[in-house]
């Protein structure tokens, strides 16, 4: 199998301004047997028109429409229409290292890896400019590519941006991603195909990079009822052992992370600055300064709508 297909699937919701790049990076693989398959969302932007372009472009991108469900489902639809002997995913905002494809297969393709099923590359991140990255938000290792630490410490000590990850499609035969959940998935993801791995190999080379998006849904929104519905989908694959261990794990990290908050708040409330304030305000509240103050900015707010509107 030396020159096997390469299936990356690109969901797009509503990023056609960062599709190009996303697109160029696939373009720009230095391994040439692959299909792109590009799926909008549902997006109201216009990732259509970006994407009928690539397509135009390279025979390689395909393009599908559907109506919006989330980004697990574009990515299970995406799925469904892989041909490859492989997968990568890749989301519409982030970027693939040059040589990304090539030594994942390359890796595939080495005797001693008979039973190899995932490569995992490592990752920087960067903000608009590609070409300059920051260091990645967590340190991955091979030692953490184990079931144990997948399920345990997600979340913790690190997480796996989907797209340093480059599958067997065989892992995919019986797995799709949970489409009620709108964050967590790729956490969903990796627990469950580590139960059915042997070897993974870790490539250390910075081939994969993420975008810090501060628009990101994982930043802009409240995603406990997410975690929640993860929790769910867990009990339904773990063994009570498992899943009790799991719960016990996720009650004691939110249980120090409370006492961690209470503990910051009391320092804060025993500096002399916040003992400051406190007395300032006090001070202006006697004088009646703050309800002028504040009526004085809520006037200053009004103007300030009507003035934009005009």
């Amino acid at each position: 199998m030396s020159k096997p297909l390469v299936s990356i699937i690109v969901p797009c919701y509503n990023q056609a301004h960062y599709l190009d790049e996303a697109l160029q990076s696939v373009l720009n693989q230095s391994y040439s047997n692959w299909e792109c398959i590009i799926i909008n969302d549902g997006s109201p932007d216009h990732t259509d028109e970006v994407a009928k372009k690539w397509c135009d472009l390279d025979h390689r991108f395909k393009y599908y429409q559907k109506e919006n469900g989330g980004l697990s489902s574009a990515r299970n639809f995406g799925l469904d229409r892989a041909k490859g002997n492989f997968i990568q995913f890749l989301d519409s905002d982030d970027y693939l290292g040059n040589l990304k494809l090539e030594n994942a297969i390359k890796s595939f393709n080495l005797l001693e890896n008979k039973d190899l099923k995932i490569v995992i590359s490592n990752f920087k991140m960067f903000e608009e400019d590609i070409n300059t990255p920051s260091d990645p938000y967590c340190k991955l290792s091979s030692a953490l590519f184990n079931f144990e630490s997948l399920l345990y410490e997600w979340d913790n000590s690190f997480t796996i941006p989907i797209h340093c990850g480059f599958f067997e499609s065989s892992l995919f035969n019986n797995f799709r991603f949970p489409e009620n959940l709108r964050a967590k998935e790729d956490w969903v993801m990796w627990v469950t195909l580590s139960q059915e791995i042997n070897k993974v190999v870790f490539n250390d080379e910075f081939l994969a990079f993420y975008r810090r998006n501060p628009k990101s849904m994982t930043k802009s929104e409240n995603l406990f009822p997410d975690f929640i519905k993860a929790m769910e989908y867990f009990a339904t694959i773990l063994t009570p052992q498992k899943y009790h261990k799991l719960s016990v794990v996720i009650i004691s990290r939110f249980y120090q992370s409370s006492l961690d908050y209470k503990y910051k708040l009391a320092l804060c409330k025993d500096s002399n600055t916040y003992k400051l304030g406190l007395f300032f305000k006090k001070t202006a509240l006697k004088m009646g300064v703050l309800s002028i103050a504040k009526k004085q900015f809520e006037r200053f707010i009004k103007f300030k709508f009507i003035s934009d509107r005009m």
